[in-house]
């Protein structure tokens, strides 16, 4: 087998897996008899069968870790395209097929691959006595969630590998890669809607595995703002011009469920969002760094955004957003959410000439102290107001949540038993609504009510 041969695939993260089993697919036969004789490579019928159940073993588990099911060989090699990023994956993704020499390149590979998907195994398992690898074709997996993919990933990839298995020529096996890369991209900004920053991994910006499946339709009372954030975010992804987003306002009425949503309802058109904390702020230039080069739009979110006074991490956002030497890319946007309306906290003395603490050394300049508190806020070209609902507002989405859930309780008797739960438990907020709701399905359901 050819795979030494590699021009633009050629490094992978699981690579001994294919690298051994194209050493035994190339040598199986002399090595069985001992005739072949190779540096760290067995020798022997017995030496040789270990190996190739430990490749076995091996693609049991990969099924295990990522949920792969048919025919795992084969899935592992479409998990090996789909997750290598290089000047043709990295072109194609969103956009689709590129030009110029690199398609040479990537034919020349996928040829490669082509020979590795159409192999038969049958001689070599009745030769080494390995009958088990027929499990590996057919492979069934448990329902237990995977460790690396979620359900819907997975099964791009599995359905993937069948396609490419189908396809008749190198050049059909091309067209099928470049279509999955132009559909979903490539990599893990390809595969997954959303990120955070993870320190000593060796990686600095990681998917994350389960995100709540919320869409803007869903959430309830917020009309008006979901509609602003829609439109700055359809002005995004669709390569117009498009604001900082600022989502500011009372606790539980649903700015942290909008950007969760968002990076729902716009991931198809290669939308990413990425969680970035107070204090890895330090870290933006480089998250930047790593993102700007790529064809999909990426939000920079930061939930429950506020500064103290002592605290100067603002200073690192204020840069990366606007007033810098480098300029933003186009491709990225900062989202945020706080319960404040002016992101540092301000005292009474900033804005008097005398202070309002006459111990303390004032500040001469008072007017410059107030704008450079105010300076990060007026870098969000788009602030959204999430207020409380009232009474009325309250019990609306309270009763929208109930017939959505296929709650069946009296709508009198659904109100009252809402408007005690708010009194002891936050207050009017969809927060609240929403807790309210599930609390009354959990407890119809275990006979309580």
């Amino acid at each position: 087998m050819r795979e030494k041969e590699l021009i633009v695939y050629r490094t992978f993260q699981e690579k001994d897996l294919l690298t051994d089993m194209a050493w035994l697919m190339s040598h199986y036969e002399e090595a069985g008899r001992g005739a072949l004789s190779a540096e760290g490579r067995p020798c022997g019928m017995e030496a040789v069968r270990a190996l190739f159940y430990d490749c076995i073993h091996r693609l049991v588990e990969l099924a295990g870790t990522y949920g792969f099911h048919g025919n795992l060989w084969h899935c592992y090699l479409a998990n090996l395209l789909v997750n290598h990023e290089n000047s043709y994956s990295r072109g194609c993704e969103i956009r689709g097929g590129i030009e110029g020499t690199i398609n040479q390149a990537a034919l020349h590979d996928i040829e490669i691959f082509k020979e590795f998907y159409d192999y038969d195994f049958e001689p070599m398992c009745l030769g080494l006595r390995v009958p088990e690898f027929r499990m590996i074709r057919h492979y069934e997996s448990s329902s237990l969630e995977s460790k690396v993919y979620n359900t819907r990933i997975c099964a791009r990839i599995c359905k993937l590998a069948e396609d490419l298995r189908r396809d008749d020529t190198p050049e059909d096996m091309k067209d099928t890669l470049t279509r999955f890369y132009r559909e979903y991209g490539v990599g893990k900004f390809g595969l997954h809607k959303s990120f955070r920053i993870v320190h000593g991994s060796g990686e600095l910006i990681r998917p994350i595995l389960n995100i709540a499946h919320v869409k803007l339709d869903d959430l309830v009372g917020c009309e008006l703002q979901k509609k602003k954030l829609r439109d700055n975010t359809e002005a995004f992804v669709s390569g117009r011009r498009a604001n900082n987003c600022l989502l500011f306002g009372d606790a539980g009425t649903g700015k942290s469920s909008c950007i969760k949503a968002i990076a729902n309802e716009y991931y198809d058109r290669g939308l990413r969002v990425i969680e970035v904390y107070k204090h890895q702020f330090q870290d933006l230039n480089q998250v930047i760094g790593q993102i700007k080069g790529r064809n999909y739009k990426f939000i920079i979110f930061m939930d429950d955004l506020s500064f103290e006074d002592f605290e100067i991490e603002y200073k690192y956002l204020k840069a990366v957003i606007e007033g810098g030497l480098e300029k933003k890319p186009e491709n990225v946007l900062i989202y945020a959410t706080s319960n404040r309306r002016h992101l540092i906290r301000e005292n009474y003395g900033d804005k008097t000439e005398d202070g309002h603490l006459p111990e303390i050394r004032q500040d001469m300049h008072t007017s410059d102290t107030v704008q450079e508190k105010l300076s990060l806020v007026y870098r969000f070209g788009v602030t959204i107001y999430f207020g409380a609902p009232d009474k009325k507002q309250f019990q609306e989405i309270v009763r929208a949540l109930g017939e959505r859930a296929g709650l069946d309780v009296p709508q009198e008797e659904l109100l009252t038993e809402a408007n005690k739960w708010e009194l002891s438990h936050g207050g009017l907020s969809g927060r609240t609504a929403q807790q309210f709701i599930d609390y009354m399905i959990g407890s119809r359901s275990g006979g309580l009510l």
